[in-house]
């Protein structure tokens, strides 16, 4: 039924302003519309729209993850010279917390939050 159909991620925000400066300056991802219903997003082949909510940052999981693939150090880098905080989670099972990376088996990744606390992350693969 939706198998041949293309996703797209949804994140509420508390403040769209913030939220803007933070995907476009900080991320990097290109403004495709805004409306009274919020701002769309193009990342890779994926769309984001992320729009005003009271619940934005209610979620206590990863809402939203890239795989950087062998541009994970560059865009770890990337994030941290733009005043990015990482979170750390030491006690998932099977993972290695080695600085701000997070070791799990031969894969990679990092998790930090946007400005009203969703909580994103980059991995190296999949």
């Amino acid at each position: 039924m939706l198998g041949d159909k293309s996703a797209a991620a949804v994140l509420a925000v508390s403040d769209i302003e913030a939220a803007k400066k933070f995907y476009e300056d900080t991320l990097g991802l290109s403004m495709v519309n805004e409306s009274q219903e919020g701002v769309t997003y193009k990342s890779g082949d994926t769309m984001l729209l992320v729009y005003p909510s009271q619940y934005a940052g209610t979620n206590k999981a990863t809402a939203l993850g890239w795989i950087a693939g062998d541009d994970f150090d560059k865009i770890m880098d990337g994030l941290k010279s733009k005043g990015v905080s990482f979170e750390h989670y030491p006690d998932l099972p099977g993972v290695t917390l080695e600085g701000d990376v997070h070791k799990m088996g031969e894969s990679k990744a990092i998790w930090f939050k946007d400005p009203s606390g969703n909580i994103l992350n980059v991995v190296d693969r999949m």
